[in-house]
């Protein structure tokens, strides 16, 4: 039987620690599903009044993010039917990183050469 050890003169491989960056996507899990989506939803619209005019592409994926929500929590939030409950869930996750600022970004780099 062999034991594999790392060689001497590499570094062991380590987990590196992970930046841990918290959106409400996030921050909500374990609240109801329509509550997180409410608040997903508020999050959005607080992003979209924030967001530069010219800016279109991120405007408008803000805004057909928010009628998205708009549209899946009418009715008895309560109670949520396994299709809704589904697609809530869907939606939260692919609208995880929408209206989040990259520092290092051109459009913000452009802003400030202005």
């Amino acid at each position: 039987m062999t034991d594999k050890t790392s060689h001497p003169g590499l570094p062991s491989k380590q987990a590196r620690p992970t930046k841990h960056v918290e959106n409400s996507t996030d921050a909500t899990r374990g609240e109801p599903l329509a509550m997180r989506a409410q608040k997903r939803k508020l999050e959005l619209e607080r992003a979209l009044e924030k967001h530069p005019a010219e800016d279109v592409r991120a405007r408008n994926d803000i805004s057909v993010a928010v009628a998205s929500f708009n549209a899946l929590l009418t009715g008895d939030v309560d109670h949520l039917s396994d299709a809704t409950a589904a697609e809530l869930s869907r939606l939260l996750e692919s609208s995880k990183h929408l209206a989040e600022v990259n520092p290092g970004s051109r459009s913000s780099q452009s802003s400030i050469k202005r």
